[in-house]
Formats: C-alpha cells, sequence, structure tokens
C-alpha cells in the first residue's frame, strides 16, 4: 500500500492515477470539506486528516510501505505565516515521525525549487545553498525549513529523498492552481495583459515520473530537480494561442509597471477585500521576473530523467478543463473562426 498526501493538489491528482496505471494500491490523505473531486471516481483507499493532527497520520500511514508526501499550503499573501509554518514544516515533521514509528521503509517528499538556492546568470542546481535573507515569501522559508526536517528524518533512521518542483503544468488540475486559473482566463478572454519574465516549468506527466524515479533510484537525504524546461511569458502565450485558438493579449506591459501595479492592488485588496483571489500580486510578478532556471543533470544522471515538453502538458489542461465543462467544448474551435474572419 502506498500513501499519497495532498491527494487532491495538482501535483498529487497526477500522481495517484500514474499510481493506478502501474497496478498499485493507493491510499490517499484527505482533509475534510476540502474540495476532493480530483478522486472521484478513482479506486482509491481514502484516510481522512490535517497534517497537524498526529493521531490522524499514523492510522493514515499504517501498513503503508512507501509514503509520498505532495500536501503543502501555498499561499503569496500576507497574513497566512503561521498556518503555512504549522501546515508545511509541522505537518512534515509530523508525518516523518508516523512514518518512522510505523515503519515505512521511504518516503518521498516534494519540495519546491523555491528553498533551493541559485546565483545570478546561472540555473540553479541541487548543491546551491537556501539563502534566508533575500525578499522571499514565507512560502519559500517554509519548504527550506520542510527539507530540515527531512535530514533531521534521515538523521533519525527514516529513509527520505526529496523530489523539487518547478511550476507544474497539466492535467487534473481541480483547485484550480494559479497556472490553471491562468490559463483558464486566457481561454475564456478574461486575460487582459501580462507581462514579461520568465520561470522553470515542469510538465505534470514528467514531475509524477521524477517522483517514481525518486522513490525507486534516489539517495536517501538527496533532493533532486525535476523540470521540464524554462519559457519565458511569451512563449507560453504563444503555447496558449495554439492550444485555445486565442490571441494572447494585447497589451505587454513593462516590468516595473506591472510591479508598480501589483503593489497598488495588494494595498488596495488588503484593506477592502482581503479574502478575494488575487492573480497578479507582488509576489506573483516577482515569481515571473526571476527568471529562473534549473539544471535537472543530477536526475538525468542518477535516475534516469528525460524530460518531454510542455506545450503537450498545457494542451492536456485544456482538455481536461472542457472535459470537467470549465471552457466550453466549442470554444477552440470558434475562437479559431473568429481569428479567420
Amino acid at each position: 500500500m502506498i500513501l499519497v498526501t495532498g491527494a487532491s493538489g495538482h501535483l498529487g491528482a497526477n500522481l495517484v492515477r500514474g499510481l493506478l496505471d502501474d497496478g498499485h494500491e493507493v491510499r490517499v490523505l484527505l482533509r475534510e470539506g476540502s474540495n476532493n473531486g480530483a478522486m472521484a471516481g478513482l479506486d482509491v483507499a481514502p484516510a481522512y486528516g490535517d497534517l497537524r493532527d498526529p493521531a490522524a497520520l499514523k492510522l493514515a500511514v499504517a501498513g503503508c510501505g512507501r509514503v509520498f508526501h505532495c500536501a503543502a499550503m501555498l499561499s503569496t499573501v500576507p497574513g497566512h505565516e503561521r498556518e503555512l509554518y504549522d501546515c508545511n514544516v509541522l505537518g512534515t515533521r509530523n508525518l516523518l515521525t508516523a512514518c518512522r514509528e510505523a515503519g515505512v521503509e521511504r518516503v518521498v517528499v516534494t519540495g519546491s525549487l523555491s528553498a533551493v538556492g541559485h546565483e545570478a546568470g546561472r540555473p540553479s542546481v541541487e548543491e546551491m545553498p537556501f539563502y534566508p535573507f533575500g525578499k522571499l515569501l514565507p512560502y519559500a522559508h517554509t519548504k527550506a525549513l520542510v527539507e530540515h526536517e527531512c535530514l533531521k528524518a534521515v538523521v533519525e533512521g527514516l529513509d527520505v529523498v526529496v523530489a523539487v518542483s518547478t511550476a507544474i503544468l497539466g492535467p487534473h488540475d481541480h483547485k484550480p492552481s494559479r497556472m490553471g486559473r491562468l490559463l483558464l482566463d486566457f481561454a475564456h478572454g478574461r486575460l487582459h495583459a501580462y507581462l514579461p519574465g520568465g520561470f522553470e516549468f515542469v510538465s505534470a506527466s514528467d514531475l509524477v515520473r521524477g517522483h517514481l524515479l525518486a522513490m525507486g533510484h534516489g539517495r536517501s537525504g538527496h533532493r533532486y530537480i525535476f523540470s521540464t524546461s524554462f519559457l519565458s511569458v511569451d512563449d507560453l502565450m504563444g503555447i496558449y494561442e495554439t492550444v485555445t485558438g486565442r490571441r494572447r493579449p494585447a497589451l505587454r506591459l513593462p516590468e516595473s509597471v506591472m510591479t508598480g501595479l501589483a503593489s497598488t492592488s495588494e494595498r488596495l485588496f488588503g484593506k477592502l477585500l482581503p479574502a478575494a483571489d488575487r492573480r497578479f500580486t507582488p509576489a506573483a510578478v516577482a515569481f515571473l521576473r526571476s527568471r529562473r532556471q534549473a539544471d535537472c543533470g543530477k536526475a538525468r544522471d542518477e535516475l534516469g530523467y528525460r524530460p518531454t515538453g510542455i506545450s503537450t502538458a498545457v494542451s492536456d489542461a485544456y482538455d481536461c478543463f472542457v472535459r470537467r465543462g470549465l471552457i466550453p467544448a466549442p470554444a477552440r474551435q470558434a475562437a479559431n473562426e473568429e481569428g479567420r474572419r
């Protein structure tokens, strides 16, 4: 039996399907009251609980030989620091303790590129140390502390490997993620402007394959970066145009202008509509402006990781949204006909 935490999230939903396709018995840790639609109709054994509840985690890991810990809280808006720490850091500690006490053979913990160091002009590699004094989101700090919890668990005798994720693109995005909402906005014509920039992206299928390789062949106490390719925002807009049949927004804002707008809207939303969903927060803009790149050489050399392509991941994400009714089925055809007129 394999346990997957965060199974209703973007990565977890794809990982669970990959494990089921390979014939594994899968138990999934879900939170009561959360959107667990990603697991609907799947032959999985549900366990309900919260990472902050050690007793629930003991029940969830009982009888499991391997565990994929994909669950994490992600927030780019101020005010969630305590919850981020409790869920991500203490939650990981609770889970790893439960795994050690239950005799779990191996745990693969999903890491984040935000917790890997980087140097100007160089792609990030696993050996680069995390610098904690820069302008970083609380989320990045929690993911760095998560890796500390993993190393502590290794010292205490648990076999743990960290699979570092970059920005995910692909299907079964039921929440949906920030990148999923961006694709939905583009497909519905609600994206009125964009900014230059770029980041390292990974297709959901590549990231699943990376997690499976880490489970099968990764070295205990090591981390492995998984990415498909670096894309500029212009590259991404081009893929969106091809997949959706829509043209990109005509307005391409300079980075400095978008940074100012994001900061202003953050202050206004923070006071007037603190619970409102915000697409382009200052953190999201900084994310794109960073143009961070990553080197997957360690995963290629040690695990045999071979990334595929991003265009297919975006197309699969679009088709999945269409099947779920979030994008009208004829939208792509109608947009193409409009573009020809």
